[in-house]
């Protein structure tokens, strides 16, 4: 979706073929209605004025909505207007998309399972081997590399950084200003849509973001700085090992 990969796996017996099909099939309807890369796409058509929002579908009215909401939220730092004009909700659309898609598995009764776009994931229930699902942090200098393991269950957690799609996000309050305090930033969350949006914003605060994300309830961080070193939030430990 949006050329980033996507991964499920689903541990019920019940689970089937089509369950996959069925998320895949929305999550190609989310990638018609919102990528910027596509030239029919509603949102590409938004930003050449061909659509008024008010004429848009639901879908986009809701995601106008959610962005303004999440705007007030982290004081200004998550903005889907563009430095050049136009919108870009991706940096929310990616997790909400993740969350339906488990809602769509949920559904269908199947309780243990994950769902992936791009390394940001909804977890539900339990692995193949009974435990929570075991979720590997990639370290931003060595993608080969894992440098921390978190076991998580029915949560969300996301990751935002420049080290695999480069310098796409920036502070919407200094649009100038680079970047490059912090190289990556994870949040686990109630579910990936909260994790998602909340760590967009959080990077764009630079060192400040892990304090805000500790500030909010049912959430922790593990933030590499520039230099390789890491912080985390005082819950993390819970998760990780």
């Amino acid at each position: 979706m949006m050329g980033m990969p996507i991964a499920i796996e689903i541990i019920d017996p019940e689970g089937q073929e089509a369950h996959i099909d069925e998320v895949l099939e929305y999550f190609n309807y989310i990638d018609q209605t919102f990528s910027t890369y596509k030239e029919h796409s509603e949102i590409s058509r938004l930003n050449r004025d061909e659509l008024e929002l008010s004429a848009a579908s639901d879908d986009m009215k809701e995601v106008f909505s959610l962005s303004d909401e999440t705007k007030r939220l982290t004081r200004g730092y998550f903005d889907i207007t563009r430095p050049t004009g136009g919108y870009d909700p991706s940096g929310l659309v990616k997790g909400l998309a993740i969350y339906r898609g488990a809602e769509i598995l949920r559904k269908r009764g199947l309780k243990n399972f994950y769902v992936e776009i791009a390394g940001d994931i909804q977890t539900s229930g339990k692995n193949s081997q009974g435990e929570p699902w075991r979720i590997g942090i990639r370290n931003p200098q060595n993608a080969s590399e894992i440098v921390k393991i978190v076991n998580l269950s029915d949560r969300g957690i996301a990751t935002s950084g420049t080290y695999v799609r480069g310098a796409h996000i920036y502070d919407p309050l200094a649009p100038g200003r680079a970047l490059d305090e912090i190289v990556s930033l994870t949040v686990i969350g109630p579910n990936v849509y909260e994790a998602d949006r909340f760590a967009t914003a959080a990077f764009a605060m630079g060192r400040d973001g892990i304090n805000f994300i500790a500030g909010l309830p049912g959430f922790e961080a593990y933030m590499i700085d520039a230099n390789g070193l890491a912080t985390m939030t005082p819950g993390f430990a819970a998760y990780a090992n």
